[in-house]
């Protein structure tokens, strides 16, 4: 599915708008009841739909709560989805943060007591499936700062359904501090602001085991002292403090200055303000002194932000931003590098990027099925075996598909970090993804990185995914710049031309080798 690059920008104005308005649907369902179907089964996403059809057969009626060409990460559940869930007889989720809060939160608040709620991609681990973790690296000159919740919260009574709350309680320093998300299509939310005062308005909330990205902006140059405090709430809706900690940023001066002896100074990297809700501590979680390896926890009164001159900027135009002060107005600013909510574990959830994986999440819910209708187990037995069968050789197709790209070509540069067992499994590596300043249209600087990485790797092709071409400004841009096509990979979702899993996989074997170089047979 190779794009011309003269109908590249096109293509990205109209399908973001196709976004927008497919964004106003309602949950996807079949429509029609199956009186005959001995088990009703809700699945969150499309491709766990698809895998449940193929195990089940005309004895189960199965429907997704994400609708067709919908983003899991950002979907926002309805009543009707909630109705679906609680007239279910099993649930599946792939969870791993995969799915927005909201929709495990609806799941596991509305699934019928006694009926099986699967999360297949931390079950599927006993059935042989390989996880890996989420190593995110996108090259900033300034630091990556975001929010973390470590820990599960087991012995504070915590579940995947609990919130953590995160508010900012107090700043000291010579201007305002505002933090802020800004989502897919370039609407910013406001997280803490400071310009009117701290209130429990200034909060925002993660589940357990949960990271964020986050844009971190400064009006004036000088020393600021936040506070922030964590709460657990779990599902009976009771909020239990959790801990507090201090972080010390330095905007625009030098941060060797402030810092005390053995502080640490944070200036470049990925870091994380975060709370361990199994001990009730506060620390920064950086990877700093690892080189991205690792990472360490720094109790809050060791470390010091470095917030440079370099991260200044203009106040984009446009009332969306006027929160940061009036347009043009310069801020200190750290940038939350991936564009759109992203809220993520430790673990990468897409799992099903390596066939053997699929496989394993089959045999799982194969067993699920025969539990909750052992009439119908050899049904699904049967079932098993032919999909199972494949996925086999659907698995040695991604192979030799990949195995066919020159060795220099393998490398992935995407609109979205999903790819991760694609290339784990099929002998590929990720070079990058699109990373857009989030504040405004894309920098100078922006343009730069992502234009050094495809020249030095000569890639022939770049990657973006249907359901997030509204994402891709920075990609397409570039590749038209550098003669380099323009193809497409599916992630998280299906649209109109591919509507199954193995239809998926085979589509994206296929596009690898067609776009990065692969000779076709």
């Amino acid at each position: 599915m190779r794009v011309p690059r003269p109908l590249v920008r096109s293509l990205v104005t109209a399908t973001a708008l196709g976004v927008t308005l497919s964004g106003c649907k309602g949950h996807a369902r079949t429509g029609v009841d199956d009186p005959d179907a001995a088990l009703r089964v809700v699945t969150t996403t499309e491709i766990l739909a698809d895998l449940v059809r193929q195990v089940g057969g005309d004895r189960v009626q199965v429907d997704s709560i994400v609708p067709p060409g919908g983003d899991p990460h950002a979907y926002e559940p309805t009543p009707a989805d909630a109705d679906a869930v609680s007239r279910a007889d099993i649930t599946f989720t792939n969870h791993l943060l995969l799915e927005e809060h909201a929709l495990i939160k609806t799941v596991d608040s509305n699934a019928r007591k006694g009926t099986p709620n699967v999360s297949l991609a931390e079950a599927s681990e006993t059935y042989g499936a390989h996880v890996i973790p989420l190593v995110e690296d996108v090259g900033l000159d300034v630091l990556w700062l975001g929010l973390r919740v470590r820990g599960d919260g087991g012995s504070r009574g915590a579940t995947r359904a609990s919130d953590v709350l995160l508010s900012a309680t107090d700043v000291q320093g010579p201007g305002e501090l505002v933090a802020y998300l800004t989502e897919s299509l370039g609407q910013p939310n406001v997280y803490f602001n400071s310009a009117d005062g701290f209130s429990e308005k200034d909060t925002t909330s993660l589940p357990p085991a949960a990271h964020t990205h986050l844009n971190w902006a400064f009006t004036e140059p000088g020393v600021y002292r936040l506070t922030l405090a964590a709460h657990l709430r779990n599902p009976d809706g009771v909020k239990r403090p959790v801990g507090t900690g201090t972080f010390t940023f330095a905007v625009g001066v030098d941060p060797h200055t402030v810092a005390q002896p053995g502080d640490t100074v944070l200036d470049e990297g990925h870091t994380d303000l975060t709370v361990d809700i199994d001990t009730g501590t506060m620390s920064a979680f950086t990877d700093l002194r690892t080189a991205g390896r690792t990472q360490e926890e720094i109790a809050p009164g060791d470390v010091v932000i470095d917030v440079p001159n370099r991260a200044s900027e203009k106040v984009p135009d446009g009332k969306r931003f006027a929160f940061l002060g009036r347009p043009g107005a310069e801020i200190y600013q750290l940038p939350q590098a991936v564009l759109g909510k992203h809220v993520h574990g430790e673990i990468d959830p897409h799992l099903w990027q390596d066939v053997a994986n699929a496989r394993s999440y089959v045999q799982l819910i194969r067993d699920t099925l025969k539990k909750e209708d052992p009439d119908g187990a050899g049904t699904y037995t049967a079932n098993s075996r032919r999909y199972e069968a494949e996925l086999d050789e659907l698995d040695a197709y991604v192979r030799e598909q990949t195995a066919a790209i020159p060795p220099d070509r393998r490398q992935l540069i995407t609109t979205h970090d999903a790819f991760g067992y694609l290339a784990d499994a099929y002998g590929m590596t990720v070079a990058g993804f699109v990373v857009p300043n989030p504040a405004q249209e894309p920098s100078a600087d922006d343009v730069k990185k992502l234009t050094r990485t495809i020249r030095n790797l000569k890639v022939p092709a770049v990657f973006m995914e249907p359901n997030l071409v509204q994402r891709a400004t920075v990609l397409t841009q570039v590749a038209e710049d550098q003669d380099v096509d323009v193809c497409m990979l599916y992630g998280d979702a299906f649209d109109e031309e591919v509507r199954h899993y193995a239809d998926m996989m085979r589509h994206n074997a296929d596009e690898l080798r067609t776009c990065l170089g692969g000779t076709r047979k």
